[in-house]
């Protein structure tokens, strides 16, 4: 990640006359095989990839962890969209030839700042930034696809509950969206599948096709009102069938955005790939020939991998960017245009320093052996326009907290809510009584950051903002025992991440993964009572869940439903109860033995 330029010493010019020229012209003209493998040699195409920006115009304050060479590692400032610029335009000057790409969740999930304004201003920095080309993921569907829509083409036209261009005209996002495996009822795909972008002239032109698509359980992961009519087909099918039409259209390498991903294990390193998992892989493991670059996102993980060492015969260079702008990735593509194939390829994640801060656990200071990136002015200034016009809404005040509130973290995966995901449910099953709530229940990765209150304990509107960005209302609903157990073991099912849901205070339960599939909810207790399979008890959950989300599809019976007041509402009224808030300290859900 270091910058180095070698270069060889400057020697001092003569000039030669004339005469003394002519026969060295003539011994040049001779060598035509000098000139030629330098004509004929590969043509460079660099590529900037990055995923999951989450509308973070502003430094989101969680380092980057890199490695510090003594088998440990140190936190590096990272973030924000005016770094964010001037580190893609750094990668950009190495290549005269260059695109760059994203594999989606660019927006979505967002700073308050973006999400008040319905992520126009992210929109407007990537436009700024330069993106030519986007994968979708499933967060470019949480305000529906009519929104999604707007965003592509522009226009002022209402489809949520916010209005639309309150700063400014909004002139749609200037890169494409690709999505190759999102389809309409008529089978048509909601935006282009593909893409071609080429390079240099005659013999020395090359041509790049891109592939962008999200995963195909994104209809677990958004509200199911927000994507009717359409259909996430197979990932590994649409690759399949879009390369082929790619090559035939005279692409000499294939680049892949997919808004999926996985996770590596070891000490924390934005390079490495070490014991990669997760959904990525059964996806190439099925891919056919053709593919160069895969470029995912999802997992909010980075590394760098030669998916040749697992399977030989697919070469292929897979890479991600972590999340929230904090990374970005450098690819060099070397392209034999007489051979019209890739020579050669490699890749490095780019931490894009930023400011330092002081974190809950003390400051996290500049990292001098690391690039250091100014701020864009043009991209600050605009991002400043939001942050100030955001303000109001964020500043103000919410309630106090005793201390810290996190989510758990268990194998690094946050797939625990720990003790906010216990404060969170607490306060939706306060918020919900009138609808005769016993038990609320929060999902670990709908929480997307801690609670960290000031030295006084207050907490704005800000902090539980970005905490819960979604805009869930609560829902009410009737389960009898053992329902509630069937819905809790379809977090332990195999079938996608393991997630412990977070129960509201009194209930507690247990879980045992050597058991089989079904089976692995060994013990409810509810208020010191075993919870009874017959009986009916009310249970709360977001809206998000209460339709199924996050593969939890039992909740969407809704039996005796009843919708109360905004998530956010919930959590405000619970911290200004009792100043200031207690964080909850006990383990509610915990394996057995």
């Amino acid at each position: 990640m270091i910058h180095r330029t070698d270069r060889a010493p400057r020697l001092p010019i003569r000039l030669l006359p004339a005469a003394a020229l002519l026969p060295l012209l003539a011994a040049c003209a001779g060598q035509g095989g000098v000139r030629s493998s330098i004509a004929d040699g590969p043509v460079t195409v660099g590529i900037v990839a990055l995923n999951d920006f989450h509308g973070a115009l502003e430094p989101p304050k969680t380092a980057v962890l890199v490695p510090d060479g003594a088998g440990g590692t140190r936190p590096v400032p990272a973030g924000g969209a005016a770094f964010l610029a001037s580190a893609v335009d750094s990668v950009r000057a190495k290549y005269p030839n260059h695109v760059t790409v994203a594999a989606g969740d660019l927006t979505g999930a967002s700073q308050i700042a973006s999400s008040l304004f319905l992520d126009e201003p992210a929109i407007g920095v990537l436009n700024r930034i330069g993106l030519d080309f986007n994968a979708v993921g499933n967060h470019e569907f949480d305000q529906g696809t009519e929104e999604l829509l707007r965003k592509q083409t522009g226009g002022c036209a209402q489809h949520t509950s916010r209005k639309p261009c309150q700063i400014e005209q909004f002139k749609g996002a200037k890169f494409r969206y690709l999505a190759a495996s999102t389809f309409r009822a008529d089978g048509s795909t909601l935006f282009p599948a593909t893409a071609m972008r080429s390079f240099g002239k005659g013999r020395r032109k090359v041509q790049v096709g891109f592939i962008g698509l999200t995963l195909k359980g994104t209809t677990d992961l958004v509200t199911p009102e927000g994507i009717r009519g359409l259909t996430f087909g197979d990932e590994a099918e649409a690759i399949n069938a879009a390369v082929p039409r790619l090559r035939k259209a005279g692409a000499d390498a294939v680049v892949v955005m997919i808004h999926q991903g996985g996770y590596t294990s070891g000490i924390p390193d934005p390079g490495a790939c070490q014991n990669l998992t997760g959904e990525i892989l059964p996806i190439l493991k099925r891919l056919g020939p053709g593919v160069d670059v895969v470029v995912s996102g999802h997992t909010h993980w980075s590394y760098v991998c030669d998916y040749g060492q697992i399977d030989p015969a697919k070469p292929i260079l897979l890479t991600s960017a972590g999340v929230y702008g904090q990374l970005l990735t450098d690819i060099t593509l070397e392209i034999d245009p007489r051979a019209r194939k890739v020579v050669a390829k490699r890749a490095r994640n780019v931490v894009v320093q930023s400011d330092p801060y002081v974190s809950p656990r003390g400051p996290v200071n500049e990292a001098t052996d690391l690039p250091r990136f100014a701020p864009r002015a043009d991209v600050a200034a605009y991002v400043g326009t939001y942050a100030e016009a955001a303000k109001a809404y964020s500043l103000r005040p919410v309630g106090k907290l005793s201390g810290p509130a996190v989510r758990a973290s268990v194998g690094g995966l946050n797939n625990q809510g720990g003790s906010l995901g216990n404060l969170i449910a607490d306060a939706q099953l306060a918020a919900s009584a009138g609808a005769g709530a016993q038990i609320a229940f929060m999902n670990p990765f709908g929480i997307r950051t801690p609670l960290n209150p000031a030295a006084d304990g207050t907490l704005t509107f800000g902090d539980i903002y970005a905490c819960q960005p979604f805009n869930n209302t609560l829902i009410t609903q009737s389960l009898t025992g053992a329902e509630l157990k069937a819905v809790l073991e379809q977090g332990f099912d195999d079938n996608g991440p393991l997630q412990v849901l977070s129960p509201s205070v009194g209930f507690t339960f247990r879980f045992d993964l050597s058991r089989p599939v079904g089976n692995r909810v060994v013990e409810m207790v509810l208020n010191g009572q075993p919870i009874d399979p017959a009986a009916n008890y009310r249970v709360t959950t977001n809206s998000f869940l209460a339709n199924g989300g996050d593969s939890f599809s039992l909740f969407a019976r809704q039996r005796e439903a009843v919708t109360g007041m905004s998530d956010l509402d919930a959590l405000e009224a619970w911290l200004k109860s009792v100043p200031p808030r207690q964080v909850p300290a006990e383990v509610r859900a915990s394996p057995a033995g």
